[in-house]
C-alpha cells in the first residue's frame, strides 16, 4: 500500500515551458528517492516522456494521450495512474495536464476517492508565459480561474522583460511571481502543504490495457488525428529503423500553420528533438530518446490530412 506520495500538479497555458521545469527539477532529484511523472497531452501519439527522456535510474515516466487530463474520473487516466504508480512506486509524483485542460477540476479530484490518502497532493504550481503576458496575450478561462487558488506563478521566458512591465504584471497577478527562464526553479520553491497522518491508503484502480499500436512495415507509420473544439492535431510514430533528413523537416515544419510542434526524429545529424511554440524558430537538441520517431503537431482547426501525411513521408530518407 502506497501513503501520501507527495504530488506536484505543474499547470499553465499551452506553451508556457511546463516540460522545461520538470525537466529542470528532475535534474535535482536526490539520488535515494524515486521520482514518477504522469504527462497528459491534447494529441494522441504522446511525446512529452520521450522529451523528458533520461538514461537514468529512479525516474519512471507514463502518458495520458489525447485530450483533456481535466477528466481525472475517466478510465484512461485512472488506469494510467494506477499503472505508473504500482510500477514505480515513487517517493514523488508530478503530473503535468494539457495545457488545454482544466486544472481546478484536476486538482479538487486528486483529493477524492480512489486518491485520497495514497497521494498527499500539494499547492498548486501554475507556469506563465511572461513574454506573452507582457504582450497583451489573454490566458483561457480554465488558466485565468486557476491564477487565484495557485500557491506559486512561475512567470517563465521572462528574460526580455524590462523592469516597468516586470511591476505591471506584478500588480495584475494574484501574488508575487517567481520570475524565471528555460523553466529553472530551485526545487526547495516548491509550495508544499503541510504533512498530514499517515492513512490506510486506498486500491489502485486498473483495467483491461489499450491494445498495442505497432508497425504494419517499418516504412508504414502509424498516424494518429483528434479533433476537438481546443484544437485539431495529428501525430506520427515510425519505426526506429526510419531516418529522416534534418534540412527538408526543417523546411517543411516552417511552412505550416501549426500552433505547437513536438518531435523526437532519428535525422541524419543523430537523434533530435523540437518543443516549438508558433511563432518561434526551430531549434534542435540532441535527444537521449532511441524507441522510436514522434512527431506532434496542434493546429487552431482543421488541415488536409493528406498533404500532411504526403509532406511528413517527405522529410524521410
Amino acid at each position: 500500500m502506497m501513503n501520501q506520495i507527495p504530488t506536484h500538479l505543474i499547470a499553465g497555458p499551452l506553451g508556457a515551458g511546463k516540460t522545461s521545469l520538470i525537466h529542470q527539477l528532475l535534474a535535482q532529484r536526490p539520488a535515494d528517492e524515486r521520482w514518477a511523472v504522469l504527462i497528459n497531452e491534447f494529441g494522441q501519439i504522446g511525446l512529452d516522456a520521450a522529451l523528458l527522456a533520461r538514461d537514468e535510474d529512479g525516474l519512471s515516466f507514463s502518458e495520458v494521450a489525447g485530450g483533456c487530463l481535466c477528466c481525472v474520473n475517466g478510465v484512461p487516466f485512472q488506469v494510467g495512474l494506477g499503472r505508473l504508480l504500482r510500477k514505480a512506486t515513487p517517493d514523488r509524483l508530478f503530473i503535468e495536464p494539457s495545457g488545454l485542460g482544466h486544472p481546478l477540476s484536476l486538482l479538487e479530484q486528486l483529493g477524492q476517492e480512489p486518491w485520497d490518502g495514497v497521494l498527499a497532493v500539494q499547492p498548486l504550481l501554475m507556469v506563465l508565459d511572461a513574454a506573452a503576458l507582457a504582450a497583451g496575450e489573454p490566458l483561457a478561462e480554465s488558466q485565468r480561474e486557476a491564477l487565484a487558488h495557485a500557491r506559486l506563478l512561475v512567470l517563465n521566458k521572462s528574460e526580455g522583460l524590462d523592469d516597468a512591465s516586470r511591476v505591471r504584471l506584478t500588480a495584475e497577478l494574484p501574488l508575487a511571481p517567481y520570475w524565471t527562464s528555460q523553466g529553472r526553479l530551485p526545487f526547495e520553491q516548491l509550495p508544499r502543504a503541510e504533512a498530514r497522518a499517515a492513512s490506510a491508503g486506498g486500491v489502485l484502480p486498473d483495467g483491461p490495457r489499450s491494445p498495442s499500436m505497432i508497425w504494419r512495415s517499418a516504412d508504414e507509420p502509424i498516424c494518429l488525428i483528434q479533433d476537438q473544439p481546443e484544437g485539431w492535431s495529428i501525430g506520427w510514430r515510425w519505426h526506429p529503423s526510419q531516418r529522416f533528413d534534418l534540412l527538408t523537416t526543417q523546411q517543411w515544419l516552417a511552412r505550416l500553420p501549426w500552433r505547437r510542434a513536438k518531435l523526437v526524429l532519428q535525422t541524419n545529424a543523430g537523434w533530435l528533438s523540437i518543443n516549438a511554440l508558433e511563432g518561434q524558430a526551430l531549434h534542435w537538441q540532441n535527444s537521449e530518446w532511441r524507441k522510436d520517431s514522434r512527431l506532434e503537431l496542434i493546429f487552431a482547426g482543421p488541415q488536409d490530412e493528406a498533404t500532411l501525411r504526403t509532406g511528413m513521408a517527405a522529410c524521410r530518407l
